[in-house]
């Protein structure tokens, strides 16, 4: 199942995507739910980001490669580096990144999401892929400059438009051997694959649910691989990772400082 949120004249509903169309889905994604006999053709709605999460909770140098290229030691695995992104930096696929006119550097990052399906406190590593809903495409935008000069992350990640994700959630897909890319302009510039993490998924998922409730529709970004670098006025960023497809954004100057 691909699940996403659409815009459509009669509002904003979950659905699910098909080939044929859009299938609005009445009830709780989450939960109970159900197929509505109503089909929205593709033209006629417009996909926006496939999660409402209340926290999104990231994870920094889960790759080697990127690791290396950052000139930073690695984290154990029983003590990986967190950070959040408010839920304010979401967008959706085919939305615009702004560039805040304040930075000098602004990067991107792909990175496989988790999707959490229910409340999860205190989950065991073996007990995690049943809290785990689905995965997603997503792109944790980063104002380098910001992120050397301050001593803790929050600006550098919380802009507004600096979390896309999309443009569906794979419920119930596999996450590991899975390979993921990011394009800018069509051109190639980081690829790794999922089974490269250092702290695999339901090793982070039951470390941060020691720490915090992970509530439905939260997300978790498991790391980028190497090959991150700055964006452009005028840019389209493209993160495509194999079994779920293909999160595009176009990027512009002008974003809030």
């Amino acid at each position: 199942m691909r699940l996403v949120r659409f815009i459509s004249q009669s509002g904003t509903f979950w659905g699910e995507f098909d080939p044929e169309g859009i299938i609005p889905l009445i009830g709780d994604p989450f939960g109970d739910f159900r197929r509505d006999s109503l089909i929205y053709q593709h033209g006629e709605v417009r996909l926006i980001a496939p999660v409402k999460p209340s926290k999104i909770i990231c994870v920094g140098m889960n790759y080697a490669d990127h690791v290396s290229e950052s000139d930073t030691a690695p984290q154990a695995a029983s003590n990986p580096i967190l950070f959040f992104k408010p839920p304010s930096s979401v967008i959706g696929p085919g939305q615009v990144i702004r560039l805040p006119e304040s930075s000098e550097q602004v990067d991107f990052e792909g990175e496989l999401a988790l999707v959490i399906g229910r409340r999860a406190r205190g989950v065991s590593p073996v007990e995690a892929d049943e809290y785990i809903h689905g995965i997603t495409c997503a792109n944790d935008i980063t104002a380098r400059d910001f992120q050397r000069a301050d001593n803790q992350w929050t600006r550098a990640k919380g802009f507004d438009t600096f979390c896309p994700i999309g443009p569906w959630v794979c419920v119930g897909d596999q996450y590991m051997n899975q390979d993921i890319e990011t394009y800018q302009n069509t051109e190639l510039k980081q690829r790794g694959n999922t089974s490269e993490m250092l702290i695999k998924p339901p090793e982070l998922v039951s470390y941060i649910s020691q720490i915090m409730t992970l509530e439905p529709g939260d997300v978790i970004l498991t790391g980028t691989p190497a090959g991150v670098g700055p964006l452009a006025d005028g840019d389209q960023v493209e993160v495509r990772i194999q079994g779920i497809g293909s999160l595009v954004n176009d990027v512009l100057s002008g974003g809030a400082n």
